[in-house]
């Protein structure tokens, strides 16, 4: 979802060595390459706060504090997947990062309580308890993902994906146009979205190595600057916050557990961790360590404690970034303390609360041109799937298609059709991704009895 490759199109062509994932470079180099690894991610590690709290209108002093708990959260969860604890964690060179799978569902409990005249603070109280629950649940089916992974054939993921990435499209429009303003659009702010979009396509087309993969945190970074030269941004609550600081656990407090939001994100968990299981093959491949039922059970529980890691700091469901395991084919270097190093570096980063109220600030414009790219990624990265699927030989499969792909879409263009629904159910059915979910996994086990 973040950016997502093919394990084939990520597999190193030089034999690997299996001993090279336990070597420890210099510290120079560590901290180079994991600096790397951070430009790589951090665009997309940032995003979900940064959309979570514009769309429950949150200040940039809250949205700060979201930023610092994800990035704590990443730096956590990583060093738990590449170090590892007994039981847990894939000890291979992997970052972890927050998945934009759980947009979709969050922004739908925020929706539904926000209309029930519930504050921002009950809304992150409401996905925190979902999270740890998803977490939970994730630490459960690590061991039995096996049997689960069958249910989510390519037609499957490749469905549930493209909803994700079009449902999240409007969420781009939305900062470009202005969310909860009146209809009218402020030329000068559309104009700075398109020249941001225009200066990432720039740096795509014409940028190489670490310049290409910092695209989207380039464009947002000049976006930025340019829109404070112009005074069309503020940036007095840098200059309040504080140099260093710690977000503490639950700061928005305790979490609040009710059955539709739970369902909903767990839903979300099985995806992450079916998607996690086709990363660590092809990561388990660049580094030439053969992948078997107890590793893949380590790795899975590592995303499962993320999990509840990331309720606990009030951050999100946590799963590889596939753009870091691209990296490592390229680069060659399969040490997984280049990773922790990349770890200790985001530990850093979230310890400063001017850096994560500066990043809060970026104005929603800047960051619709960059939504455009990213989720229409997400979108693209769900074609991709599925055009590996037999659409034309198997009519099957252009059914479930055709008809998870509305069921996901139903949210998006009348949001009052479930309004008569019961208040707990509000959450599960207003996520398309959770209905597009549903209807493919249903469909697909109904009408391809013979390929189960």
């Amino acid at each position: 979802m973040e950016s997502e490759i093919s394990a084939e199109a990520v597999v190193a062509e030089a034999e690997p060595d299996p001993g090279a994932v336990d070597e420890i470079p210099a510290l120079s180099r560590l901290v180079v390459l994991g600096l790397q690894h951070v430009m790589v991610m951090y665009a997309g590690a940032v995003a979900v706060p940064l959309v979570l709290g514009h769309a429950l209108g949150l200040s940039a002093s809250q949205i700060g504090l979201l930023v610092s708990a994800d990035l704590f959260g990443c730096g956590l969860v990583t060093l738990l997947q590449t170090v590892g604890i007994k039981g847990v964690g894939l000890r291979m060179p992997i970052m972890m990062g927050v998945t934009f799978a759980s947009i979709g569902p969050m922004l739908a409990i925020a929706n539904s309580n926000i209309a029930a005249g519930q504050s921002a603070e009950h809304s992150l109280q409401v996905i925190c308890g979902a999270v740890l629950v998803a977490g939970v649940f994730g630490l459960a089916i690590a061991p039995v993902l096996g049997k689960v992974a069958r249910f989510f054939p390519p037609v499957v993921t490749g469905t549930v994906i493209l909803v994700i990435g079009v449902s999240l499209i409007g969420i781009g429009v939305g900062w470009i146009v202005g969310q909860g303003k009146s209809g009218e659009v402020d030329a000068a702010h559309a104009a700075m979205s398109f020249f941001v979009l225009a200066l990432i396509l720039a740096v795509l087309r014409f940028g190489k190595g670490m310049v290409r993969n910092a695209a989207i945190l380039i464009g947002v970074a000049v976006g930025t600057f340019v829109a404070a030269g112009l005074g069309m941004t503020d940036f007095s609550a840098v200059g309040e916050s504080a140099i260093l600081g710690f977000t503490p656990p639950l700061v928005f407090g305790l979490p609040r557990f009710e059955l539709g939001a739970s369902i909903s994100m767990m839903f979300v968990m099985i995806i992450v961790m079916v998607e996690s299981v086709g990363m660590f093959f092809a990561v388990s491949e660049i580094v030439g360590t053969k992948m078997d039922t107890a590793l893949m059970t380590r790795g899975l529980r590592a995303d499962g404690l993320g999990t509840i890691i990331g309720g606990l700091f009030n951050a999100f469901p946590y799963t590889s970034f596939s753009q870091n395991i691209g990296l490592i084919a390229i680069t060659g270097v399969r040490s997984r303390f280049v990773c922790a190093t990349g770890a200790v570096i985001m530990l850093g980063l979230a310890l400063s609360p001017k850096l994560a109220v500066a990043i809060a600030s970026i104005p929603s414009f800047v960051l619709g041109g960059a939504g455009l790219v990213m989720f229409g990624m997400i979108a693209a990265t769900g074609v991709r799937i599925l055009g590996k699927v037999d659409l034309s030989g198997n009519p099957h499969n252009q059914t479930i298609l055709a008809v998870s792909l509305s069921m996901g879409m139903v949210p998006l263009v009348s949001e009052g059709i479930f309004a008569s629904l019961p208040q707990p159910l509000q959450p599960f059915v207003h996520s398309g991704i959770v209905l597009a979910t549903i209807s493919a996994v249903a469909l697909n086990w109904l009408l391809n009895k013979e390929h189960r």
